[in-house]
């Protein structure tokens, strides 16, 4: 498969097989950098095991991934920044203690967590636990925490689910603003409207397959 010069994810022939389920199916499809990607689909259509195995976090049954020139994901990992749908942070630490942590993993100065944190929108000097944060500001953090190392590409999996309009509404124009900035940007969604006029393209999934409809030019 002759990949574009500007691809930065590219699958070819992609599946992965849970027993005799196929949660993807022959799913062959490139990436661009700088490139804001809405990944639509009911549930178990394989969206989110599409987005595991693009963070290296599930080995695909069969065919090729590759991510920055690279089937080795492990060697780019620093270059991936991953939004699961659980929160993954430690509700009894603050929003400052939660980055430094996720930060040291990647070599990150602590300095860089405050603002990650302004970036999505909240007071890194707000000291209360996480535990007592509301959805909304759990889910900025959880943002922050996958952009705290700066990466190249961003696998945002539901980063909309129980959030507030407004809040919705925020975090949609900050991927934005990250897609401008060169970034290459895969949200999986059921809210597609948030992301109508910003994603350049529709990538719709089901039964574990991409299916043709939904393209953007």
């Amino acid at each position: 498969m002759a990949a574009a010069a500007n691809s930065v994810i590219i699958l070819n022939d992609l599946a992965k097989q849970f027993g005799r389920f196929f949660a993807l199916r022959a799913v062959t499809a490139e990436f661009s950098t700088g490139k804001l990607y809405a990944v639509l689909g009911d549930n178990g259509a394989g969206k989110t095991t599409l987005l595991r195995i693009l963070a290296g976090l599930a080995q695909p049954t069969r065919g090729i991934v590759s991510v920055c020139g690279t089937s080795d994901l492990k060697s780019v990992a620093a270059r991936i920044g991953y939004m699961a749908h659980p929160s993954m942070l430690y509700d009894e630490l603050s929003a400052l203690e939660n980055l430094a942590y996720f930060a040291a993993l990647y070599g990150v100065p602590k300095e860089n967590c405050a603002s990650s944190i302004q970036q999505v929108g909240l007071d890194p000097a707000l000291t209360r636990p996480v535990g007592q944060y509301s959805q909304g500001m759990r889910q900025r953090l959880s943002l922050a925490r996958a952009l705290v190392h700066d990466p190249e590409i961003l696998l945002l999996d539901e980063p909309f689910s129980n959030v507030d309009v407004r809040s919705a509404r925020e975090i949609a124009e900050l991927l934005g603003r990250l897609r401008n900035s060169g970034k290459t940007v895969l949200v999986v969604t059921h809210q597609a409207d948030l992301l109508q006029g910003l994603a350049d393209e529709e990538i719709w999934m089901a039964a574990g397959s991409i299916v043709p409809r939904g393209y953007r030019q």
